[in-house]
């Protein structure tokens, strides 16, 4: 907030284009980060991520009938995740935010506005920068505890780009006394699968987004809350503006349609950490000593979220972790079992296809009840590589169909090594860990 302090003058005369002001949030987070710390990102860490995420691929193949969703293998640092992840950040709060900047010019009382003229769109204005400069209070926390770009859930990084955290990652895996080799392993194993979903199921990146935003829409603001955090705020004293919070202001709407919005939002952040869950507990279970303790570990960081997530959902009114995550995984798990892998990743065709919440009580019902797509050789996954755009459409539909014959024979330790990338046997335990 000091930060905020300094500029507050500059900010107020020349105003951001938005609701909120990113460039004040941006600079909050860097500000914060910079006092926390934030370590570089060094040569070996580079490398060894680039070599996790390999093998994590390698590692998915006969587990995933989606071939590789990535083009760049990067390690980021904390202030990185934020520059990087900011532009899917302004699509998630700028709907909730609009509405709490119009709600602070509403306060002005209708036969008041013509006199204040200027003052009007400067009171727009500093509702912007107070959101901004919490909103990158909240990033900054967060960035010091995500270990990757799809770790909450959300596509927020750049397509095809898998980033871990080193730093993160290392402060997680001493809370768990684990090896770190080993839970970055665990981590780039779950980047990958996010890649491979986002990536080669084309509808889906959007269809995520859109439902977010339409939770939002549904998002009322509390007047009551926002004259009391006003009440707080004396020009004269800096110190009034540092302890100003807007928290708690946002409410969702008690009605049939933000109950079904926030119905299949909560279904899909479930299907997606449940198939990611599945594939990748799947694809280390023979090969990491601590894989229990591992997914145990993260099937209760994602159910409970961590403080900055908390922090971050009382912001801006959304929760982002993933309700009934177990029973999304035992249904892909019943899927992969009555169908096969090529039937069970076939449901990402369309979301019609998709289970609903209703279908979570019984696994095995819906696994039975639907037409049996195990059998769908010519399953084609090119088409949906190609319409992302951004994908890698040229070896999607030859590697999908090379990928499920492989799992139905049940091949799943020699394919890793004839994979198109690579090149070097002796490369793969470059992590540490033994395949």
């Amino acid at each position: 907030m000091q930060q905020f302090m300094a500029q507050l003058q500059q900010l107020l005369a020349a105003p951001g284009s938005g609701p909120v002001n990113w460039d004040l949030a941006r600079q909050v987070a860097a500000s914060q980060l910079s006092s926390a710390g934030d370590p570089a990102v060094t040569p070996y860490e580079r490398n060894a991520v680039e070599e996790a995420l390999r093998l994590a691929d390698l590692w998915l193949d006969p587990t995933s009938a989606h071939p590789s969703g990535i083009r760049t293998s990067v390690a980021w640092n904390r202030n990185e995740w934020i520059y990087r992840t900011l532009d899917v950040w302004k699509k998630l709060c700028d709907p909730v935010a609009g509405r709490m900047v119009a709600a602070m010019g509403d306060l002005v009382p209708p036969e008041a506005r013509a006199q204040l003229g200027p003052m009007q769109s400067m009171l727009t204005t500093l509702g912007g920068a107070l959101f901004g400069g919490q909103l990158g209070q909240a990033l900054g926390s967060l960035a010091a505890e995500v270990l990757s770009a799809g770790d909450i859930g959300l596509p927020l990084g750049p397509a095809g780009t898998a980033a871990l955290l080193p730093a993160n990652i290392r402060a997680y895996g001493e809370g768990l006394e684990l090896p770190e080799d080993e839970v970055r392993l665990y981590v780039a194993l779950r980047e990958a699968a996010h890649q491979r979903l986002f990536q080669h199921v084309p509808w889906l990146r959007g269809h995520v987004l859109t439902t977010v935003e339409m939770y939002a829409t549904g998002i009322t603001v509390n007047r009551e809350a926002i004259e009391e955090a006003m009440g707080q705020l004396d020009p004269m004293n800096p110190e009034s503006m540092q302890a100003l919070s807007v928290e708690g202001i946002f409410t969702p709407e008690d009605t049939p349609a933000q109950k079904a919005s926030l119905a299949r939002l909560e279904t899909t952040l479930a299907l997606v950490e449940g198939w990611v869950c599945h594939v990748v507990d799947t694809a280390a279970a023979e090969r990491l000593p601590n894989v229990n303790r591992l997914a145990e570990a993260f099937r209760r960081r994602r159910a409970a979220g961590g403080p900055a997530e908390q922090t971050f959902a009382a912001l801006v009114g959304l929760e982002l972790r993933p309700r009934r995550l177990r029973e999304a995984a035992a249904l892909w798990a019943a899927l992969t079992e009555h169908r096969g892998i090529a039937g069970r990743d076939a449901l990402w065709g369309h979301p019609d296809l998709l289970p609903g919440e209703d279908d979570f009580a019984d696994p095995d019902a819906f696994a039975r009840s639907q037409l049996d797509l195990g059998d769908l050789d010519d399953f084609d996954f090119g088409p949906a590589a190609a319409e992302e755009g951004s994908g890698a459409p040229g070896p999607a539909e030859p590697r999908a169909e090379t990928d499920t014959d492989r799992s139905r024979d049940g091949n799943d330790g020699d394919e890793a090594a004839d994979h198109p990338r690579d090149g070097d046997d002796g490369d793969e335990t470059g992590t540490g860990t033994e395949r």
